[in-house]
C-alpha cells in the first residue's frame, strides 16, 4: 500500500514594508519587525524606509540575505544593542530625574538641555568639524554592504532629500550603502549633510517619509505595510515651545506619505469603479501597524534616548502592536486593504 501523499505546503504571505523614521523611536519599528520576522509564513520581498527606517531596512535585508527571518531577528537585535552601547559613551544620557518619571524623555538631562541650546546658535559645521557619526561605525558593524549587494533576497530602498535641489532620492539595491543609509538619516542640527556623487543630502523624512512608490513599482507584491511612528492625530495642542516644534517637524514628516496614501486611495475608487486604464492599474493593498496613543504622549527628547530600557520598552510595545495585527489581519494579506485610508489618513 502506497503511503499518502504529503500535504503542499501552503505558499507565503508576500509583503512589502515601508518603514518611517523618527529617531529611537525606531526601536518600535525593531519590535513590529521583531515579530513579523518570527512567522515563516510571511515572505518579505520589499523594504523602503526613511532615516531610523532605513537603518532598520537595511539591517533586516541585510538579515534576510544572511539567514533569512531568523538571520534578521538577530542582526536587528545586534544592531539596536549596539546603538545603545555607542549612545553610552555620548552626553544624552537620562538623568535621575528622567528615570524616576519614566516618560522616556530627556527634559531633565544635562546633555539635551546643552544640545538643544547650542543647536539653536551654532551648525554641526562648527561644532563638529570632524564630521564625526558614531552611526557610521556601527552600521558597517552590523551590515556588510558590499556581502548585500551580491546575495539580497528582498528589494531595498531608502531616501533622502537633497539639500540644493530640493528633491528626494531614493537609493536603491546596489547604491544603498553606508554612505546611503547614514544620508537618509542625516538630521542637519546633528550632522553635516552627506555627500554622494557630488550632492548633499539631509534626513529623507523631509521629503518621503517613507515613500510607497518603490515598493509597488518594483516589485509585483501588492500588500504593503506601514509601520508608522509619526503620529497623525495627537491628543491636545502643543503649548510649549518645544511641543510646537515637535508637531511642526511630524506635520512635516507626515505630508507626503499622506499625499501618496490619497494617490491611492483614488485609483482605488476608480479600480472599484471598473476603469483600469487598460490593465495599467493595480489595486494596492494598504496595511497599517501604529502605536499613536504610545508614542504621541514621548517629547522630542526622547527620540535622541537610546538607553537600552527605553529602547526595549519601545520594541516591546511594537510585538504587541504587530501580534494584534496579525491576529486581526493576517488573513487580508493578498487580497484586500486592511486599513481604512479614508478614515484613518484623509
Amino acid at each position: 500500500m502506497s503511503a499518502a501523499p504529503k500535504a503542499s505546503k501552503a505558499p507565503r504571505k508576500r509583503l512589502n514594508i515601508a518603514l518611517q523614521g523618527g529617531g529611537a523611536h525606531g526601536a518600535y519599528a525593531w519590535g513590529v519587525l521583531d515579530r513579523l520576522l518570527e512567522e515563516e509564513s510571511i515572505e518579505i520581498t520589499g523594504l523602503c524606509g526613511t532615516s531610523a527606517g532605513a537603518m532598520n531596512a537595511a539591517v533586516v535585508a541585510y538579515g534576510l540575505a544572511k539567514g533569512g527571518n531568523a538571520g534578521a531577528r538577530e542582526a536587528l537585535t545586534t544592531f539596536w544593542t549596539r546603538i545603545s552601547e555607542a549612545a553610552k559613551q555620548g552626553p544624552l544620557q537620562p538623568s535621575f530625574m528622567d528615570r524616576m518619571i519614566g516618560t522616556g524623555n530627556l527634559d531633565f538631562s544635562p546633555g539635551w538641555m546643552f544640545l538643544d541650546f547650542i543647536g539653536r546658535l551654532f551648525s554641526p559645521y562648527q561644532l563638529n568639524p570632524g564630521n564625526i557619526n558614531p552611526l557610521r561605525d556601527v552600521l558597517q558593524g552590523c551590515v556588510d554592504f558590499e556581502f548585500l549587494k551580491r546575495n539580497a533576497v528582498a528589494k531595498l530602498f531608502v531616501c533622502a532629500s537633497n539639500v540644493t535641489t530640493g528633491r528626494h532620492r531614493v537609493f536603491q539595491d546596489e547604491e544603498v550603502g553606508v554612505d546611503a543609509v547614514l544620508a537618509s538619516a542625516c538630521l542637519p542640527f546633528l550632522f553635516q549633510a552627506v555627500e554622494i556623487d557630488g550632492q548633499h543630502y539631509w534626513d529623507g523624512g523631509y521629503m518621503g517619509n517613507p515613500p510607497l512608490y518603490p515598493l509597488f513599482y518594483n516589485t509585483d507584491t501588492p500588500d504593503v505595510l506601514i509601520v508608522q511612528i509619526n503620529p497623525v492625530s495627537i491628543p491636545e495642542v502643543p503649548r510649549t515651545a518645544q511641543a510646537i516644534l515637535d508637531r511642526i517637524n511630524t506635520l512635516s514628516f507626515n505630508s507626503s506619505l499622506m499625499r501618496e496614501l490619497r494617490a491611492i486611495h483614488f485609483v482605488t475608487k476608480l479600480i472599484d469603479k471598473g476603469f483600469t486604464d487598460g490593465g495599467r492599474l493595480r489595486r494596492i493593498n494598504i496595511h497599517t501597524v501604529d502605536a499613536e496613543e504610545h508614542l504621541s504622549r514621548l517629547g522630542v527628547s526622547s527620540k535622541l534616548n537610546a538607553d537600552i530600557g527605553f529602547l526595549r520598552s519601545l520594541h516591546e510595545v511594537g510585538r504587541a502592536k504587530a501580534d494584534a495585527f496579525l491576529r486581526d489581519h493576517a488573513d487580508k494579506i493578498g487580497v484586500m486593504s486592511s486599513t481604512d485610508i479614508e478614515a484613518k489618513f484623509l
